[in-house]
């Protein structure tokens, strides 16, 4: 398809824009970067308590690129670049499984969804905050950033964000739907 890619990254666009999530997820398209690829696309996440919707348990972005030229570091014409973040539990401060673990909450959720992948490159990081003198009553906090990038092989840019946004949920504390079980269409802002 020399010459059309313009039209093939319009329908994965429209796809991404179709899709529907667990109704704890606010989906939204925003502004993509524009050095990195000739075509791009970008949509943040937040992932919302539905007790308290004003209150965000995680949030994150996703973007697709699609270089026709298939850059080396890529291996191919597709990349998705994504960006998770959630305040976890104290006590996992001092995990030393920590990142192993929210890896593999990514990788899981592409499994999960029968997704291939490759190329892939990312990072882990947990934040630990404590607070001293006059905030010393405040409880430490821990916040886990999980940072990735892929060549999605088999399945559409549609299924690795459904597989993103799993693992968004993941690190949410929000278990996963059962098997069969299909989410009720999200409110889209």
């Amino acid at each position: 398809m020399p010459g059309n890619h313009g039209a093939v990254f319009a329908r994965t666009l429209s796809a991404l824009r179709d899709v529907r999530l667990r109704s704890e997820i606010r989906l939204t398209e925003v502004p993509a970067p524009t050095r990195i690829a000739p075509y791009a696309a970008a949509l943040t996440a937040d992932v919302i308590d539905i007790a308290d919707p004003d209150e965000d348990l995680a949030t994150g972005r996703f973007v697709v690129l699609h270089d026709p030229a298939a850059p080396d570091t890529w291996d191919g014409q597709w990349r998705i670049v994504t960006f998770a973040r959630a305040e976890l539990e104290p006590e996992l401060a001092g995990d030393p499984m920590l990142g192993a673990v929210g890896w593999s909450w990514l990788t899981d959720s592409l499994t999960h969804r029968n997704l291939g992948w490759t190329a892939e490159a990312g990072t882990v990081t947990r934040v630990v905050s404590e607070s001293f003198a006059g905030l010393a009553d405040r409880e430490a906090s821990v916040e886990m950033e999980i940072r990735a990038s892929w060549t999605p092989v088999g399945g559409d840019a549609a299924d690795h964000l459904r597989a993103w946004a799993d693992m968004l949920c993941t690190i949410a504390g929000i278990p996963p739907l059962p098997d069969g079980v299909v989410p009720l269409p999200g409110q889209r802002r």
